[in-house]
């Protein structure tokens, strides 16, 4: 799924993404370890893979899309 990048920590290498109907979901450092990414900017479109439903549902991958 797809995902536009809207915060990043690079400290604590977590942040949060904006779907695409503008819900925010938060991802944390093992999620965007899995990606094996650097750096992530704010805007950049990401792939995104999640577990779970409504409340429970977290990221468990961020990686850049590529086309």
């Amino acid at each position: 799924m797809q995902a536009t990048a809207y915060t990043y920590d690079s400290e604590s290498r977590s942040g949060s993404v904006l779907m695409d109907d503008g819900t925010p979901v938060s991802f944390d450092a093992a999620a965007f370890d899995a990606g094996g990414l650097r750096l992530l900017r704010p805007g950049q479109r990401v792939r995104i893979e999640t577990e779970g439903e409504g409340e429970a549902r977290r990221i468990v991958l961020v990686t850049l899309q590529t086309f």
